[in-house]
């Protein structure tokens, strides 16, 4: 990965229903311009994104998506109205920050939900992307989500029973996400915090796959558990607000769009058919599994990301 880089630029953008989004700019200002998509929902864009990128060649915005990070107002309330959090919201925002940079087109690099936000933009502006180059591959459709909330259950028992258990005994057989959406939801703070932790343990857990797994050490914040598992189990209730198999479905609206679609093998919780469907639907996107790698960046995955950006560049 390339060296450490500050912002040349930065800000808060108005986009509307009481949401300001954080957005920066780093590396060349004349370079090739590149959008950053995070995962999560809800990680935010940590500075180890601009490592992805040549700065001498890239001009890279990275923004908070709605709800996280140093975007205001900050999903951790539970106060804070999640109906205007939605992926047509934060496709509005991509396009609303795209047109207040002036960028013509751009990059799209995103991982995990970052890959499920980056095929939506995609595919609804294909004349403002430039490329595609996405890891941690993942549509979120209701199939996926219901792998990794009960089917991964068989490759980790006990630790699913304790997180089935987290929910009252009339939801443990339906929607696992919907239920502790319903918890997070709670007026009483024990219950919001409580459903907080199993959510975030369960999460943790699904992606530990590969030697030299370590916990996030982000879910020891009470703030950051709450922020992921309301923005979290809020998008997996929901499906992504997509219609169900669309960014499949749909994937021909990305022809003579160029994409590189990067996965671990051993991401069983998001399991490599996922991009290989995908791959075998859009013809100008070419895939490649990684045999050491899990979920993340890990495992000679940010190599490869790095490469694949490198030969965009320009």
């Amino acid at each position: 990965m390339y060296p450490p880089v500050e912002p040349y630029a930065h800000g808060m953008l108005d986009v509307g229903d009481g949401q300001h989004v954080y957005w920066e700019t780093c590396g060349n200002p004349h370079g090739t311009p590149a959008v950053v998509l995070h995962g999560g929902p809800g990680s935010g864009a940590t500075p180890g994104w601009r490592r992805y990128f040549d700065p001498a060649r890239y001009r890279v915005v990275l923004f908070d998506q709605r709800g996280c990070g140093r975007s205001r107002p900050n999903a951790a309330d539970p106060g804070v109205d999640l109906s205007v959090n939605t992926t047509g919201h934060l496709i509005a925002d991509i396009e609303r920050l795209r047109t207040h940079l002036d960028v013509d087109r751009w990059l799209v690099l995103g991982a995990s939900w970052g890959s499920t936000l980056g095929l939506a933009y995609a595919q609804r502006h294909p004349e403002r992307v430039s490329a595609l180059v996405l890891f941690s591959v993942v549509t979120t459709s209701r199939h996926e989500v219901e792998w990794i909330t009960r089917e991964m259950g068989r490759i980790f028992p006990a630790e699913w029973a304790r997180f089935r258990d987290g929910v009252p005994p009339a939801d443990r057989d339906g929607d696992l996400a919907g239920a502790y959406a319903r918890l997070l939801a709670d007026p009483d703070p024990a219950v919001r915090e409580r459903a907080a932790r199993d959510w975030c343990a369960w999460d943790d857990t699904h992606v530990r796959t590969v030697p030299g797994w370590r916990p996030d050490p982000r879910f020891e914040d009470p703030g950051f558990r709450m922020l992921s598992a309301r923005l979290v189990t809020h998008y997996w209730s929901n499906a992504a607000f997509l219609p169900d198999g669309q960014l499949l479905r749909d994937a021909h609206r990305l022809a003579g769009v160029p994409g590189v679609l990067l996965h671990g093998r051993l991401d069983i919780s998001s399991p490599p058919v996922i991009p290989w469907r995908l791959a075998q639907a859009w013809p100008d996107a070419r895939l490649e599994l990684v045999e050491t790698a899990g979920h993340g960046a890990r495992g000679g995955i940010g190599a490869r990301v790095v490469a694949a950006v490198d030969d965009f560049a320009g």
